[in-house]
């Protein structure tokens, strides 16, 4: 008796923290800006290095060939910033594959697959998304960033 009381305590727990993790994922998180500025050589030189270059708005995602949700998260992206091309200032689609470039997964601190930003016109990273993204949600973090200065 004592052990099936032990085991649904855990199968509660467990169901309690896989539920405060699902509700993470996905969601746009603003990124704190003044901490995250282009100081730092050795992040721009790897974040241009891939195209995120300070031009215009960018939205950076990680991926691999074994990573089942990103392309989900490839769909999503590609979807919102062809839907802003004709904006002012068009977001740029940069997939950049964990494998092929592990410094810069260290740099941006890429802990899991998938992992989006969302870098402003000035190559400052203003959003951080871990998860497949919701398009609204994505749309709606990104269409301010793609108008004219």
């Amino acid at each position: 008796m004592i052990n099936i009381a032990i085991l649904s305590v855990v199968l509660l727990a467990a169901l309690a923290v896989g539920v405060l993790l699902r509700r993470r994922e996905g969601r746009v998180r603003a990124a704190n800006v003044n901490a995250n500025e282009m100081s730092d050589s050795t992040r721009a030189e790897l974040l241009a290095d891939v195209g995120v270059t300070g031009s215009g708005p960018a939205v950076l995602h990680f991926s691999a060939d074994w990573c089942g949700p990103c392309s989900a998260v490839r769909r999503v992206v590609a979807n919102v910033t062809e839907q802003l091309a004709r904006s002012p200032q068009p977001p740029l689609d940069i997939e950049v594959d964990v494998d092929a470039e592990p410094a810069l997964a260290r740099e941006l601190n890429v802990l899991s697959l998938p992992t989006t930003f969302v870098f402003d016109s000035a190559g400052r990273e203003r959003f951080r998304i871990s998860g497949v993204p919701k398009a609204m949600d994505l749309h709606s973090a990104l269409e301010p960033l793609t108008v004219a200065a």
